[in-house]
């Protein structure tokens, strides 16, 4: 995400209650997943756990860039 997109998310989290759940997700799972990469090895059940963590991680992502791009539109 570019540093703009994500300052236009932060001016919008107070009044848009979906976008401040999906971002907060966004952030969780970002988190878990630097945890697993800290690791030096993963197991199976962690390899697989990495893999699902960055699908909601990008399914999340994708879900707020679909709010930014209506926050963009009425901006233009």
């Amino acid at each position: 995400m570019e540093r703009r997109e994500e300052d236009v998310i932060r001016q919008h989290l107070d009044h848009d209650n979906e976008l401040r759940v999906l971002y907060e997700e966004h952030q969780s799972l970002k988190r878990k997943l630097e945890e697993l990469r800290t690791k030096q090895y993963l197991t199976s059940e962690e390899e697989f756990e990495e893999m699902r963590l960055r699908k909601l991680k990008l399914a999340s992502k994708d879900r707020m860039m679909a709010i930014l791009d209506r926050y963009l539109k009425v901006a233009s």
